[in-house]
């Protein structure tokens, strides 16, 4: 999601794992705040327009948001002062796409002052980038509540492109998420860019013994160091997650099973029967795919997060 959806995670985790939420509803706004859902999908229509990464980065906004400290817009707060916010850790640098989270608060201050929450803005406009890609829509539960504490240190929380099965199971259950949330919200690779540090694991000095991850097609891994040199100095450089990455669609699944996929994280699903077979599943039906990426968005997008509601999703005060 030019970003990557690569979603990424450390066990040593100083906050408790976000549970989910049991009060959302998806009629929440109907009488306070009736044109929420319209504002926002003109927001993200207005900045599609603009820029064709914006779906990416949205989708990928959202899960990085949920998978630290639930889904509270945390990810949104600027830092302050000695106080780094998760937007300046490692893995967020390349976030982009803020902008759109705040000409929907804008518009929607001046419709409903002080109802809506950035974190349902942030999750209703993750919904919409999938929708306007092509992709599955559904009714999103509402009625979080925005985060006061957002901190860089805690995006080590995060599940890396390089994780193994084992890793990435981990990092799902803590969060109450299964196998089947794994492999399905993965399939959120169909849209966006990945740089190539993200990668690079996978195609230079891959162990002792090879230089190249031999999963790897060996005509893909080739084009892919092409792009990527083993001293790339080019900072934008890198690879689209699949080969219709502006289309919501089950291509990555599809490329997957032939060796062609980015991340390690992404090749790790082939590891064990049960994630293996999911792949398969996903990739001979996009409706079997959608189903459960709707699913699985929901109940993700359900962890639990913040206290309030922010006038500015940038500031806390």
């Amino acid at each position: 999601m030019a970003v990557v959806v690569a979603l990424a995670f450390v066990f040593l985790v100083m906050v408790p794992a976000p549970s989910l939420v049991r009060a959302l509803s998806s009629n929440y706004y109907d009488h306070t705040c009736p044109h929420l859902e319209s504002i926002v999908v003109s927001a993200v229509k207005k900045a599609m327009s603009n820029d064709k990464t914006v779906p990416a980065a949205l989708l990928r906004m959202h899960f990085h948001d949920c998978f630290i400290r639930g889904c509270d817009a945390s990810v949104l707060l600027n830092s302050k002062g000695k106080n780094k916010a998760e937007k300046d850790g490692p893995p967020n640098i390349s976030l982009h796409g803020f902008y759109v989270i705040d000409e929907a608060k804008k518009a929607l201050e001046t419709s409903c002052p002080g109802v809506v929450s950035c974190a349902d803005i942030l999750a209703l406009a993750a919904r919409d980038a999938v929708f306007l890609s092509g992709g599955p829509t559904w009714d999103v539960p509402k009625g979080r509540k925005d985060g006061r504490i957002s901190l860089a240190t805690e995006t080590r929380q995060l599940p890396a492109p390089t994780f193994n099965i084992s890793q990435l199971q981990q990092n799902f259950a803590q969060r109450g998420l299964t196998i089947e949330d794994l492999v399905a919200l993965s399939g959120g690779h169909t849209l966006g860019f990945s740089h190539c540090s993200s990668f690079q694991n996978r195609i230079h000095k891959f162990n002792a013994t090879v230089d190249v991850d031999p999963t790897m097609q060996p005509s893909f891994a080739a084009k892919l160091r092409s792009v990527c040199p083993a001293h790339n100095k080019a900072k934008n450089a890198g690879s689209p997650l699949d080969s219709s990455n502006l289309v919501f669609d089950n291509a990555y699944y599809k490329l997957l099973l032939q060796g062609k996929s980015i991340f390690s994280s992404d090749q790790a699903l082939l590891t064990t029967p049960k994630t293996k077979a999911l792949v398969s599943k996903f990739a001979s039906s996009q409706e079997a795919f959608e189903k459960a990426f709707v699913t699985s968005m929901i109940k993700m997008s359900s962890l639990s997060g913040g206290q309030d509601i922010r006038l500015d999703c940038r500031v806390v005060r």
